[in-house]
């Protein structure tokens, strides 16, 4: 059996996990659920280890590969969220987000083999992606708070003020993930290609995705109309991670879609 065939084991064991401290959670029982949410982090995270070490390589090469670190993080930053700020339905959220992920690696799994192309030998290849997921997964949870607020406005209202603090906090914390990813990239870029930046398509994106966090950063409106430009953030994050596979301008241009 590969490994690969196993990560459904790992897999069910971390989202059993996910959503029992999502429940206590709900419950009010905080310890129970931070105990049992790092359990299941810290089973995903063997798996991820384990693969690692396996391959002998940073396990970043793929789509697949960077969804595992997303459903691995998304959970991570929810308990981040419910530490900082005792929101009891965020890790009903993220551990429903990390499941859809999760998921879409046991139906669609990618090909992991030990190689990597010349240009991801860099050493600035691992801490560049590991950087950006982190940061994904921190504007993801930003987006959940957008998206909670949006949905159930009258209970958002109760703790208006609350929502829009924390909502800037993670915002602002992944963002600066996100600017501390993009020069990660340009130091890799220019050890690869020999340029930081040349304007390839998803370099463009990146940029307009960073611009466009920056723009709720600063924004001073009505709170809904940010939830909704939150929401348009990440529609751009999601072009910048995997969407610019799919576009025209990207074929056989972007040195960033690899086969």
């Amino acid at each position: 059996m590969t490994l690969w065939n196993t990560f459904i084991y790992f897999a069910i064991a971390a989202v059993i996990a996910w959503a029992a401290g999502a429940l206590f959670a709900w419950r009010g029982k905080r310890k129970l659920a931070v105990g049992v949410t790092a359990a299941g982090l810290s089973v995903f995270f063997a798996y991820v280890l384990t693969m690692w070490i396996t391959l002998e390589r940073p396990p970043l090469r793929t789509m697949g590969e960077t969804r595992l670190w997303y459903a691995l993080l998304l959970p991570f930053a929810g308990l981040m969220v419910y530490l900082r700020h005792g929101y009891r339905w965020i890790l009903s959220f993220t551990t429903l987000l990390a499941t859809v992920f999760v998921c879409i690696n046991i139906f669609k799994p990618e090909i992991h083999e030990k190689t990597l192309m010349p240009a991801l030998q860099s050493p600035w290849f691992a801490p560049h992606v590991i950087v950006y997921m982190l940061a994904y997964a921190l504007l993801g949870a930003a987006t959940l708070i957008a998206f909670y607020a949006l949905v159930f406005p009258k209970r958002a209202a109760k703790g208006e003020k609350d929502l829009s603090r924390s909502t800037q906090e993670i915002v602002s914390v992944g963002w600066s993930f996100l600017t501390v990813g993009m020069l990660f990239g340009a130091l890799w870029a220019k050890e690869a290609w020999g340029h930081y930046w040349t304007w390839d398509p998803k370099e463009t994106w990146a940029a307009g995705t960073w611009l466009a966090y920056l723009v709720f950063i600063h924004w001073r409106g009505a709170n809904r109309l940010r939830y909704y430009w939150l929401l348009v953030c990440f529609v751009l994050l999601q072009m910048c991670w995997w969407g610019i596979n799919y576009l025209p301008s990207a074929q056989g241009m972007s040195v960033h879609t690899y086969g």
